[in-house]
């Protein structure tokens, strides 16, 4: 996932009046967006590290089963789009009609606050988890460029071993000195260079799998992927399945952005008209990029796809265009890390100066003179919270990493809760939709399916990891 923004700093709760209280709309940042930044902040916001997988993904499900998947997640989630769109403006009696600056406040205002807290709870494990990903995706492309060179010099059969543990902790210390940094979200260029890391590694890897069909002039893999019996067994196979069920999951990971992204268009037209647009185009170009890479990925290796398509040595040279896009992921996942983690450091930092307002150690900046630098404010709870949560990622990390397992299980998690029931629910309740009346029952056979989906990919990767 390439990242444009904080998705889940609530604009609300971000203002300078107080870590505690709402601003109002006269407070809100002007709307000037359009159908094409929209277009472009989804774009941006889905192509990116998920794209990685997909290769492995359709090696399990089979050239049949892998891009048939691939449309129908694309269907789900632009459906899920569309009923979300609607709930943006919810209508008032007494002041008219009202905005939702976030999706966690859509969820307030139409389901009530014990499932936005849920909401809430969904989304920080999912920003929490997506920083252990990231982390363990910049360790294993750092240490893919070692061994690509290792490979280069001394030949593909020489045992290229390295630990990718050093550069996690290197990555985790990086991460501990950008988290400090105050006002993280206003350095927009980070989104800048964020887009067109993920883009260049994207296109590289589709660039090499279509390259590597051209030079064995066939296409590898089967109908029905990944051999049983010969490669896995039946119950081996089945786990592969529904991981993979995760992972493409986890590539189309937009859903819960999407009333942050509305809030920024202007109007006319109608916000709801001009998102779901946007939306449309946004999923036909993801979907078919998705459908290249997996499917070349796929056809250029076979059955030996590997999990992560740029670090798992089926391509070698030109290693010095490895080496690059390895590169675009390390340094893209170091700023994507500080999009994701930093509503957890505000979330955590609101939370604790709420309970203790006058405590001086978690409220109060101090003063300290630094050697060319010259007094700089620091406040010492800020920098023991970050401080500690990056370590906890980076440990976390260092424990289980495993890149395609991880992903599963947030596309596990991310899947159902955030694009099936929460929109649902939104949408039956915006648009008074008696229960038990035929549009209600269909809303929940679709909605049972979707959680069998999640729970079938969530234990298939939790499986893969044990």
């Amino acid at each position: 996932m390439a990242d444009l923004h904080s998705p889940l700093l609530d604009p609300k709760e971000n203002k300078s009046t107080s870590l505690c209280s709402s601003s109002d709309e006269n407070d809100h940042f002007p709307r000037t967006g359009t159908l094409w930044t929209a277009t472009a902040h989804i774009v941006t916001a889905v192509i990116g590290a998920g794209v990685l997988s997909l290769a492995w993904s359709v090696a399990q499900l089979g050239w049949i089963a892998g891009p048939t998947v691939m449309l129908v997640f694309a269907s789900i989630t632009l459906y899920s789009t569309f009923l979300l769109a609607d709930c943006y403006m919810f209508p008032d009696s007494v002041t008219g009609p009202n905005r939702n600056y976030t999706y966690k406040d859509a969820v307030t205002v139409y389901l009530g606050a014990r499932k936005a807290w849920f909401c809430g709870l969904v989304q920080y494990i999912n920003l929490y988890g997506t920083g252990v990903a990231y982390t363990i995706t910049a360790a294993i492309s750092m240490r893919a460029i070692r061994k690509s060179n290792c490979y280069h010099k001394y030949g593909h059969d020489f045992p290229c071993n390295y630990s990718e543990y050093t550069f996690m902790i290197l990555f985790g210390i990086t991460q501990i000195i950008l988290s400090q940094i105050p006002d993280f979200d206003q350095i927009w260029w980070l989104s800048i260079v964020a887009a067109i890391m993920s883009f260049s590694y994207s296109s590289i890897g589709l660039g090499l799998g279509i390259a590597k069909v051209i030079e064995h002039g066939k296409f590898y893999g089967s109908i029905s992927g990944i051999s049983v019996m010969t490669t896995l067994t039946t119950a081996q196979k089945v786990w592969r399945i529904f991981q993979a069920l995760g992972d493409i999951a986890f590539a189309y990971p937009y859903s819960y952005i999407v009333i942050e992204i509305e809030d920024t268009l202007k109007s006319p037209p109608a916000e709801n008209s001009t998102m779901k647009k946007a939306s449309l185009i946004s999923i036909m170009i993801t979907t078919f990029f998705y459908l290249m890479c997996g499917c070349f990925g796929y056809a250029a290796f076979g059955e030996d796809a590997p999990g992560n398509l740029l670090t798992g040595f089926g391509f070698y040279e030109p290693y010095w265009l490895i080496d690059f896009a390895n590169a675009c992921i390390a340094v893209h996942l170091v700023g994507a890390y500080q999009v994701y983690c930093q509503p957890l450091f505000a979330f955590g930092e609101r939370w604790f100066s709420c309970q203790w307002p006058n405590n001086r150690f978690i409220n109060h900046q101090r003063s300290i003179s630094v050697p060319l630098a010259g007094p700089i404010n620091i406040n010492f709870f800020k920098l023991f919270w970050r401080t500690a949560l990056v370590l906890s990622t980076t440990a976390i990390s260092m424990l289980f990493p495993y890149f395609n397992n991880v992903l599963g299980i947030l596309g596990a998690i991310n899947f159902w809760p955030l694009t099936i029931y929460f929109p649902m629910g939104m949408y039956v309740v915006k648009n008074k939709i008696q229960c038990w009346s035929l549009r209600w029952t269909l809303f929940q056979i679709f909605s049972f399916i979707c959680l069998l989906v999640s729970v079938a990919a969530l234990a298939g990767s939790i499986e893969g990891i044990v």
